[in-house]
């Protein structure tokens, strides 16, 4: 499906490899200036690598009691830190388990586990055995798991039994998904082999497959907002391509006492590739905790008790964190960092972050396809409100033109990333037209809108559907949003375009109001008066639609075609 291996390597084609993976550590210089620390990163990617190797046995062949993980039940009262040495033997042992049911070299491993040590020591497990992960997010319903299931023709699921209660149907369905082997981390049932009695007949010394750099490690499919998810592949380097923009967003990361956690299921790439793995790498405890459903004030307990110091919180999590008062006076929170990306993160909250929690929220962005490539790092002055940031060192980013050629300073285009690159995907699953059609050139396109300014800073304002034609003018759905968002009465937002027939589209904002906040003919007149006044009179909604929530992704991300059907 893929013939052609991306060539951008240090090491010569040719040259002798060493016999087994060795570790790997692609680390930013300490060097408090963007553009001198541009010029001295190099890549410094091996042969042969292996994540699993990396991230659990490396640290627990000289720190086998290091904490690695802290799983914190959900009512808060019990925490159980699991270390790298019982992490490299649960993950032997799985590996071991595995193999004996018959999954080998290149087949998909599908896990749909909430926050837990199982997740670390299934990914863990899936790389030394030369497998493809494959993250499952356990809110999808029954349709969104057989799509994933079939389309990736997994032969192996590792559930708990929450997530199999949920989509017994599909199972039981004819004919059901090419799944072999069936494991449950709670105990045996439906058809599902019992995870722990497997690992206690497992071996706990199973040998790493030796793999390479370039060789298939993760799938992970893409949210999903513009059509049918589709299957990114990605080689084991892409945990070393995301480290640099891992360390920007989190200021030199790792540093004495840190310690990581995320709200963001670790099925999605945020939550693995942003927080997981790279803590994991890093040395750097990595907080577990499950929430059915994020509640601000449950967050910043666990984030005081956890004595949380480096946090990845999404943009519409970050808003519901808003509506807390006087968090620093409320909770004691050591929090050093918090980096934000998914979606646009928008000035109110980036000055909320200053006046309320004492930081600056780090923004960075990517895409499933091309993580973490663009950020902010306060600790090097790459900050600006309304801007994501600028190229993470080792990545090529530019705005473009249809023709592939760069964009003016504050020409509007599409936000594009050069190849090769370490942290790009080596294709969509048995899609290669549609992994063609992501390039010009060597540039992979995004797809999302946004303009470079003279000094290299990248603003966001729209996915290419997102962006809302109206008298001739375009518009981005953020900074309306972002305006929205300064009213009083609102606690969340997102504008999408409405066909119109004199003007090609309106503007209609779909408005979550606060909940001491009665909707009213009024109050909708005043939020337009406010947006005009604020922006301009050619952006302000002319409908407005209070509901009681917006539709989002797994991953917080609002599905705006879903508002335009309803607009």
């Amino acid at each position: 499906m893929l013939s052609e291996r991306p060539r951008w390597r240090g090491a010569p084609r040719g040259s002798k490899k060493p016999a087994a993976p060795r570790p790997a550590s692609v680390m930013l210089p300490d060097i408090r200036d963007y553009d001198r620390l541009v010029a001295a990163f190099r890549w410094r990617i091996p042969e042969r690598y292996n994540i699993g190797v990396d991230v659990c046995d490396r640290w627990a062949a000289v720190e086998p009691d290091r904490a690695a993980i802290i799983e914190v039940e959900a009512a808060g009262d019990a925490v159980r830190p699991v270390s790298y040495g019982a992490l490299r033997e649960e993950s032997n042992r799985l590996a071991d388990a595995l193999r004996r049911q018959g999954v080998g070299r290149g087949d998909r491993v599908a896990i749909m586990l909430p926050q837990c040590r199982e997740v670390a020591a299934a990914h863990i497990a899936i790389y030394k055995l030369g497998a493809v992960a494959l993250p499952i997010a356990t809110l999808f319903g029954a349709d969104a798991v057989d799509y994933r299931l079939r389309d990736s023709g997994a032969s192996a699921l590792i559930a708990n039994a929450a997530s199999l209660d949920r989509i017994a149907g599909l199972l039981r369905s004819d004919p059901p998904p090419a799944l072999r082997t069936i494991l449950s981390v709670d105990g045996a049932g439906a058809g599902a082999l019992d995870y722990a009695a497997l690992l206690r007949a497992a071996d706990p010394d199973f040998a790493p497959v030796a793999t390479g750099a370039d060789d298939p490690a993760l799938m992970i499919y893409t949210s999903g907002t513009t059509g049918n998810p589709k299957g990114a592949l990605h080689a084991h380097r892409v945990l070393l391509g995301h480290l640099p923009g891992v360390q920007m967003s989190h200021e030199f990361l790792p540093q004495p006492e840190d310690r990581f956690w995320t709200p963001a299921d670790w099925a999605w790439a945020g939550g693995l590739l942003n927080v997981l793995l790279p803590g994991l790498h890093f040395g750097v405890p990595v907080v577990a905790r499950k929430f059915e459903k994020f509640d601000p004030e449950q967050a910043y307990r666990l984030m005081q008790d956890m004595t949380v110091r480096n946090a990845f919180i999404p943009p519409t999590a970050l808003k519901m964190l808003r509506a807390v008062p006087d968090p620093r006076k409320r909770f004691n929170l050591s929090l050093r960092t918090i980096g934000s990306g998914g979606e646009s993160l928008g000035e109110p909250t980036f000055h909320w972050g200053r006046e309320a929690l004492g930081l600056t929220i780090n923004e960075f962005y990517g895409q499933t396809e091309c993580n973490l490539v663009l950020s902010s790092s306060a600790a090097i002055g790459v900050v600006r409100a309304g801007a994501i940031g600028r190229a993470v060192p080792g990545h090529a980013v530019a705005v473009i033109r249809g023709d592939g050629s760069r964009c003016e300073p504050e020409e509007a285009g599409q936000i594009a990333v050069r190849r090769p690159d370490p942290v790009m995907f080596l294709g969509y699953w048995n899609r290669p037209e549609a992994t063609r059609e992501k390039f010009i050139g060597d540039w992979m396109t995004t797809g999302d809108q946004g303009v470079c300014d003279a000094d290299g800073y990248v603003r966001f304002f729209g996915r290419d559907d997102d962006v809302i034609t109206s008298a001739g003018y375009r518009i981005g759905p953020g900074e309306i949003e972002d305006c929205l968002l300064r009213h009083p009465a609102v606690a969340l937002a997102a504008a999408v375009g409405k066909p119109d027939p004199v003007r090609t589209e309106i503007v209609k904002a779909f408005v979550v109001l606060k909940g001491d906040v009665a909707a009213s003919d009024a109050l909708a007149a005043d939020i337009q008066t406010f947006v005009r006044e604020h922006l301009s009179a050619h952006e302000y909604p002319r409908e407005i639609a209070f509901v009681d929530s917006l539709p989002l992704t797994t991953t917080g991300k609002v599905i705006r075609r879903l508002l335009r059907e309803r607009a």
